[in-house]
């Protein structure tokens, strides 16, 4: 597999999003999910199914987030 931070997709239930995107990150989004799909095997990724696992990886991997976690009590 290529250096993508994404790997291959769940193939879960599609969560229905309505949302504005600018124009230029939607075609990012859109090229993003052509490579995944093409490096996983795959057709394209829709941008719709990138965004979730995105922000699920940018939270994990935020190291200022995370601490300042541990100091909020839900």
């Amino acid at each position: 597999m290529g250096n993508l931070k994404l790997g291959p997709l769940a193939d879960d239930k599609p969560v229905k999003l309505t949302i504005d995107l600018p124009a230029g990150l939607h075609r990012d989004l859109v090229t993003y999910g052509e490579i995944l799909g093409r490096e996983g095997g795959q057709g394209a990724v829709a941008p719709a199914r990138l965004i979730v696992p995105m922000l699920e990886r940018f939270i994990a991997t935020d190291r200022g987030f995370a601490k300042a976690r541990k100091g909020v009590r839900t």
